[in-house]
């Protein structure tokens, strides 16, 4: 059975369980609050890392002793030139695993367009990808985050984002690294766009990052982050808890997070959400905390 067939069939019979009237009391049973990890996306500490306020060697002792967080998600732009360097990734491993902190994923930008119409620069891109899937399988990593950015027509982007995708996925295969995409602008933020892709690529180490706030089509133009969280959370082998501001009462103002979770718990998941704070009311740390907290009171509720 290949992973649509699965999805389609899960579908059916989560339907056919709430037709019985017992379907929503077993899937709440099953999808506790408990369920989730967090871990830290460097991203929340970009502006720290780009002035050099913070070393991203650091970064492990600022997630571990600052916020008692035992996992992260790197940022490929805070070491780019440090793929291929064994000496650097072996220092990063060591400081990991000396304070007992696991290496997720690597976020990977400014590599290319996996889904670019000219087939020269398509194929650059993927090969650019693979040093970032090498050095995931050093540092101990289950995935590469990439971008799906393509040019033409929405169908003409499903055809080159699929292709790029699928070429990059199976040499991820070769090494045990899986290839997730979030939705990070243009058609990537189309939840069915994006999961058609999904569809088409259809193997089973290509996936999703959802994140909770990238749903910005182009200028002034959102997608429905609810709806296109329902739409990518079948795929997802990460999730992203992307956050801006907080009131009073330590609510993000820009996305319900309790809502949010639910659609991610109900789908069954029960991996990581990783903190992005990407704000600039409250100072990155304060930003981290205030994520965090309101992540632990959705748990409890």
């Amino acid at each position: 059975m290949n992973r649509r067939d699965f999805i389609k069939q899960s579908a059916a019979i989560t339907g056919g369980i709430t037709l019985t009237g017992i379907g929503s009391s077993i899937i709440s049973s099953c999808n506790t609050a408990e369920t989730f990890k967090i871990s830290l996306a460097e991203w929340s500490l970009h502006r720290s890392l780009q002035s050099g306020d913070i070393d991203h060697l650091d970064f492990y002792s600022i997630a571990k002793n600052e916020f008692g967080i035992s996992a992260v998600e790197y940022v490929n732009s805070f070491f780019f030139d440090k793929a291929k360097n064994i000496t650097y990734l072996k220092e990063m491993k060591t400081r990991a695993d000396d304070l007992g902190v696991k290496s997720l994923l690597i976020m990977c930008d400014n590599e290319g367009n996996l889904g670019d119409p000219d087939s020269k620069k398509r194929t650059q891109a993927i090969e650019n990808h693979y040093k970032w899937v090498e050095a995931a399988q050093y540092l101990g990593c289950h995935s590469i985050r990439v971008n799906a950015r393509s040019f033409g027509t929405y169908n003409e982007q499903i055809e080159l984002a699929t292709d790029g995708l699928r070429r990059l996925t199976e040499f991820g295969d070769t090494l045990d690294i899986n290839t997730i995409v979030e939705n990070h602008g243009g058609l990537s933020s189309n939840g069915e766009w994006l999961s058609t892709v999904m569809e088409k690529v259809d193997h089973p180490r290509v996936g999703t990052l959802p994140d909770f706030g990238n749903f910005l089509l182009e200028e002034d133009v959102w997608y429905d982050r609810y709806k296109g969280m329902k739409e990518l959370m079948p795929y997802a082998k990460a999730v992203s808890a992307k956050s801006h501001e907080f009131d009073k009462n330590g609510n993000e103002t820009g996305t319900d997070y309790y809502k949010m979770l639910k659609i991610v718990l109900d789908a069954g998941y029960d991996g990581y959400v990783g903190i992005e704070y990407e704000g600039t009311v409250h100072s990155e740390m304060e930003g981290i905390r205030l994520t965090l907290e309101l992540l632990k009171k959705v748990k409890k509720k």
